[in-house]
């Protein structure tokens, strides 16, 4: 993960910086990860608390922007933007990403109200705007929420896979940096031999090679930052470390 500080017109947001203190923040992390031997890097508005479901225009401006800058052109990139799908292709789009991570199935009672996202929307949009390359990993399990519905995680992800043409489905634990449990990860790949599933949050140096014995991939943002603090810049010791346990996992 490279998370952005706060975006314009968000609580916490930077005047004094300004958006230059947004690109060289994320330049710095970003150099880091790559340095550090990272297959992907994802990049994030993790500090525009608290979230909204519906991007501003100012936001989508100042993370095309800070994504054309910054993105590695070695590996593949990805864009999250928290929480509204739409604006995530959009700056993928724009960028040449190669992936976003979003919530698009299911409706859910979440710290931003009811949260109902629509699949259906985003993957015809994708269609047409001629961007099917850039896929879309699904979160089935979203931070800062729960279910409306009674549909254990495996159920959900086979459906997800199959019903919402998922590319990866991804397993949450409750908030960023709180883990899944290996077993809710196990049952969603075993329901998706097809599809990769990713553990999604909570994922440390000291646990990465516990999932990757059960998924096909691990999103990773919390553990590489200073004191493992979600909204911290990028620790190089730790960055390498976690790193380090990759590849003896492998």
């Amino acid at each position: 993960m490279a998370h952005l500080p706060a975006l314009p017109g968000t609580p916490l947001y930077d005047e004094a910086g300004g958006p230059d203190a947004i690109v060289e923040a994320v330049r710095r992390d970003v150099e880091i990860l790559t340095a550090s031997g990272f297959d992907a890097v994802l990049f994030c508005n993790e500090n525009d608390r608290p979230y909204t479901l519906a991007a501003s225009l100012e936001g989508v401006a100042t993370m095309a922007r800070v994504v054309t800058e910054v993105a590695p052109r070695d590996r593949p990139f990805g864009v999250d933007y928290l929480w509204d799908a739409q604006a995530a292709l959009s700056v993928a789009v724009a960028t040449g990403a190669s992936f976003i991570r979003e919530v698009v199935t299911g409706v859910y009672e979440s710290d931003m109200g009811l949260w109902a996202p629509d699949a259906a929307t985003l993957l015809r949009r994708r269609r047409n705007l001629d961007a099917e390359h850039v896929r879309v990993f699904m979160n089935v399990t979203p931070e800062f929420a729960s279910s409306l519905g009674t549909r254990d995680v495996a159920t959900t992800a086979r459906s997800v896979s199959v019903s919402s043409l998922a590319d990866t489905i991804l397993v949450s634990g409750p908030m960023a940096g709180a883990e899944p449990s290996l077993e809710t990860v196990r049952s969603a790949k075993a329901a998706c031999p097809d599809t990769p599933v990713f553990a999604n949050t909570g994922v440390k140096s000291t646990n990465v090679a516990d999932f990757l014995a059960v998924a096909d991939g691990v999103i990773v943002g919390s553990d590489l930052k200073v004191d493992g603090g979600t909204w911290n810049p990028v620790d190089l010791e730790r960055a390498e470390r976690f790193m380090a346990e990759v590849r003896r996992a492998r």
